[in-house]
């Protein structure tokens, strides 16, 4: 899937997702925000600047972001990005209310409107993770000049033996039938099983630098 198509879901499909920030304690925080707009130079949120979520924007310059769409589990698509994120003011406010109508009933009048700032998640990278599929599938991807840290795990093909331990409690069935085995990082449930069991230690977990 396009990068265009994955961010195009997560905003117009998903639309209400998660964010998390981080407090002046050092503590995690969620709440639910919605994305407003997308356009080649990322996606837009707005939030009032009286709440607590905007001084942690501001003094931190750094969110991570999760949504997901499905009727059930097996049919969800989920959508997970962690990025920087900075203030645009106003400028995009009017094409917010806009192509979010709803938003007119919760901030009615444009003196009330004056407490909205918009911001821009101008770099990032995520995952795509589709549980529809039968493997599921899963996409890293990243944007505005962000680099993606592949996470999972890898087979040194130097130490592989070819003994069947991994493939044997694979329940995704991702790592190939030839020597030596190769994991499918696309179908990949992370789950740790091939890791675990390999007699020889060719199983490497993928460990995130960013």
């Amino acid at each position: 899937m396009t990068i265009t198509g994955i961010l195009t879901f997560l905003q117009k499909d998903i639309h209400s997702t998660v964010f998390a920030t981080v407090d002046e304690k050092g503590l995690p925080q969620t709440c639910v925000i919605d994305l407003m707009l997308l356009d080649e130079n990322g996606l837009y949120f707005l939030t009032a600047k009286g709440k607590r979520f905007y001084d942690r924007l501001m003094e931190r310059g750094y969110v991570a972001i999760s949504g997901m769409k499905g009727q059930d589990t097996r049919s969800t698509i989920s959508i997970s990005l962690r990025g920087k994120v900075k203030s645009v003011g106003q400028e995009r406010l009017d094409e917010i209310f806009e192509k979010n109508p709803y938003m007119a009933s919760i901030y009615p009048t444009p003196k009330s409107r004056s407490a909205l700032e918009v911001f821009c998640i101008y770099e990032a990278e995520g995952e795509y993770f589709d549980l529809g599929q039968n493997p599921v599938y899963r996409q890293s991807f990243a944007y505005g000049g962000a680099a993606i840290h592949e996470t999972g795990y890898q087979i040194d093909k130097s130490k592989c033996i070819g003994c069947q331990g991994c493939r044997s409690v694979c329940p995704a069935q991702c790592i190939s039938k030839e020597v030596p085995r190769e994991i499918d990082r696309s179908r990949c449930l992370h789950c740790g099983n091939c890791f675990r069991i390999c007699p020889v230690k060719a199983v490497q977990k993928l460990e995130e630098t960013a």
